[in-house]
């Protein structure tokens, strides 16, 4: 633990600029293409506002920097410098355009209003996570589980409690993106917000149309561009845990750190927390029950000792309304709910550390598919050069052969055997003469076995033999087409390996500077979370003294037993409430 914080790789001082990712540097690479929208490259720097949490999403830093072009209404509205914040004002039960009821929540970001359910927030961080595989994307709360459904059955949709979690979740969900400095410009985040556009339009219109089933397959600061997807398509699809010829130490870091983050998160301190809220429902359900005694016997009792236990039991009650706020059972709305200021941001912590996770694993993935794509590339190269040594071989054979048959037909005319031809009469035919030549010729392979093959093959062999021939009666036109055919995957995987390189290095440089604006996010999260907890606890500490010490009041007005034994000098002497403590042994054994 008190190593932790010092092997964090990512970037936590605000004036410190982040630098790009060491992995590139180990392969050589050009620079990626540029984004499609230049406003949305992350700033290297984002200052950090305090505010109160919970807040509804990460801090809000002012702007320095305004945008002149808006797409809509909702993005003037988010850019407009102020400190704004999208609410959740109500959840209602509808079935409108539906067979069944279900909840739908009501969001009001500026004079715009929008319904929408909780189905349409779970598409729209889906849709956000495949248009910006590189970012961060806020996670929304969990869905039921089996065992909610299982005992509440029919009124597992309609619990309330589960309702103003989401609502709570969903809105900070929201804030995030809104205030996040690339995700905010996103124009189907503006129509999601406005209420007068269908969410199923959107849907099945672009960019959302344009995105391929595998973002592997696609460029990673635009998954809808389609003008490479034939260069894209001779990429590999490899997995998540395929190993890393050439690993990049700081992204290895990058994990080992989340894991430990995820660990701490989703282990001891979620368990810790639920197991005190828990025990802070119990104690206030024993105060409860406590204070109603004590109230009950005073009413037996007369004079002092009655106002006492009155007054001892009102500042039980005391305890037990201010431990229920506390509580994660509690009705009221206030931010003074521990349940609400730590346990559901740390939850929500837990999944941003799962999200982070997807991501450095997509970022190892685009690594593994360069290096599987150098892979391929170079054994298509070596395979080009196969193809083409066998076809110098063949071109060297050809020429003996040709030189063969040029001398096997000038044999006939040689010197040597001229005065030879002088016996042989005068109008002898020429082919008669050129007959010798023909010779020389090799024979013609044909689909016989038994004469291409070779002794000692055995039947299978001579049946391969002879179904090759079948196949490829023309070898030199298959050679020269596999030539041809290599050399054009050749060309694709280099393009392929070209594209690969800057999404690599895009990808990166990228998820390395949401990290780092994520790190510099978790802190000041993280501290304004434990200032609120430790805010709450002071003001439960602050309301119940007030009541335990009107409740002492009343108590030292009962008067001191008679058979109180006087104090010693030495009692006397002493100064404070420890010289009054009454002697219990003596006033039980009647002394």
């Amino acid at each position: 633990m008190d190593n932790f914080e010092d092997e964090n790789p990512f970037e936590t001082d605000v004036d410190r600029v982040p630098s790009e990712t060491s992995s590139t540097s180990k392969v050589n690479i050009s620079e990626p293409s540029s984004p499609r929208n230049p406003a949305r490259m992350l700033s290297s720097t984002s200052p950090t506002l305090s505010r109160p949490f919970p807040s509804s999403g990460t801090n809000r830093h002012p702007q320095s920097t305004y945008k002149s072009d808006f797409c809509c209404g909702r993005d003037q509205w988010l850019h407009s410098g102020e400190d704004l914040e999208i609410l959740i004002t109500d959840a209602q039960k509808t079935s409108l355009n539906s067979n069944t009821p279900y909840i739908t929540y009501i969001i009001r970001a500026g004079n715009a209003e929008a319904r929408h359910r909780y189905s349409e927030f779970e598409s729209l961080r889906s849709s956000l996570v495949k248009l910006y595989p590189t970012i961060i994307i806020p996670p929304i709360p969990s869905k039921q589980t089996i065992g909610d459904y299982a005992t509440k059955q029919a009124k597992a949709k309609e619990d309330t409690a589960m309702i103003a979690r989401r609502k709570r979740m969903l809105q900070t969900f929201l804030n995030r993106i809104a205030r996040h400095p690339i995700l905010s410009n996103e124009h189907v985040f503006h129509r999601f917000l406005d209420g007068e556009v269908s969410w199923t339009e959107v849907l099945h219109s672009p960019p959302l149309s344009l995105l391929p089933k595998n973002t592997l397959k696609a460029p990673s600061h635009n998954p809808t561009d389609q003008s490479a997807a034939s260069a894209y398509a001779a990429l590999p699809s490899p997995s998540a845990t395929h190993p890393l010829r050439h690993p990049d130490q700081r992204s290895v870091d990058s994990e080992i750190f989340t894991n430990k983050f995820a660990n701490h998160l989703s282990g001891p301190m979620e368990k810790v927390t639920r197991r005190t809220l828990k025990r802070w429902s119990e104690n206030a359900q024993d105060y409860s029950e406590l204070g109603a005694a004590l109230n009950g016997y005073s009413l037996n009792e007369s004079g002092a000792l009655a106002a006492a236990m009155e007054k001892t039991g009102q500042a039980v009650d005391t305890t037990y309304m201010s431990t229920t706020r506390l509580s994660p059972i509690s009705p009221l709305r206030s931010s003074r709910n521990l349940n609400r200021t730590f346990p559901e941001p740390l939850h929500e912590y837990a999944q941003f550390a799962v999200i982070i996770k997807k991501l450095l694993s997509y970022r190892h993935q685009k690594h593994v598919q360069y290096e599987m794509t150098q892979d391929a590339l170079e054994n298509k190269r070596e395979l080009l050069e196969e193809y083409e040594k066998s076809e110098r071989e063949a071109k060297r054979l050809d020429e003996a052969l040709s030189k063969g048959r040029v001398n096997g037909l000038r044999s006939p005319g040689s010197p040597a055997e001229g005065s030879e031809g002088q016996s042989q009469p005068q109008n002898q035919p020429q082919d008669e003469a050129e007959e010798p030549g023909s010779a020389y010729l090799p024979p013609h392979p044909g689909p016989n076995p038994y004469k291409r093959r070779a002794p000692g093959m055995g039947f299978l062999n001579a049946l391969s033999y002879t179904l090759h021939g079948m196949m490829d009666v023309d070898p030199e036109t298959a050679r020269r087409s596999s030539i041809s055919k290599t050399r054009e995957t050749i060309s694709q995987l280099e393009d392929a390996l070209h594209l690969s390189a800057q999404d690599l290095k895009y990808s990166s440089s990228t998820i390395q500077a949401d990290l780092d604006r994520f790190q510099r996010q978790k802190v000041a999260d993280l501290r304004e979370m434990t200032i609120s907890m430790a805010r709450i606890h002071r003001d439960w500490c602050k309301k119940n003294l007030e009541a335990w010490q009107a409740a002492k009041k009343e108590i030292e007005k009962i008067p001191d037993h008679p058979n109180k034994r006087p104090p010693s000098p030495e009692q006397r002497t002493v100064p404070g409430p420890s010289g009054l403590r009454r002697d219990s042994t003596a006033t039980v054994n009647g002394r």
